[in-house]
């Protein structure tokens, strides 16, 4: 299995970083949807409208790019020689992947409730958080990239 991994280490890497790319579209996207849906009044065909959006959005592209993203992520975490594990860095950037993961499961509980016309908050909190993928992906790529605390 190693000699595999090592094998296909570029071709995992790029599919890792193709599906992180999606899964940040997406999640940079669905909480700016939610600003507008935020003001748009229950019922009206804006709504229904944000609601089909909302929805594809999160079972089209950022649930399978965020499956795909811990797929191939788990492959360069197996493959040999290419963490080590008594670096800082890495387990810092795993730390934020899964606020991150969390993060997108509290996309997917907002979503459930613009889809049952039971929003609970407003357009500037979906403002606030809407930064928060962005602050996690820019410590997570200087993680990667300049490997601190190794």
């Amino acid at each position: 299995m190693d000699d595999i991994l090592a094998d296909i280490y570029p071709w995992v890497k790029s599919l890792h970083i193709i599906s992180v790319i999606a899964w940040m579209a997406g999640m940079f996207y669905l909480p700016r949807l939610y600003v507008y849906h935020a003001d748009a009044e229950v019922g009206s065909d804006k709504s229904e409208t944000f609601k089909v959006m909302e929805r594809r959005l999160l079972r089209g592209i950022i649930n399978p790019a965020m499956i795909m993203t811990f797929i191939f992520g788990g492959l360069l975490l197996l493959t040999p020689g290419i963490i080590h594990w008594g670096d800082v860095w890495i387990w810092l950037k795993l730390g934020l992947v899964f606020i991150m993961g969390a993060f997108h499961g509290n996309l997917s509980k907002w979503r459930r409730q613009f889809e049952a016309d039971n929003n609970q908050h407003s357009a500037k909190f979906y403002r606030m958080v809407n930064e928060i993928p962005t602050v996690l992906v820019v410590f997570i790529v200087i993680l990667v990239v300049v490997k601190p605390f190794q």
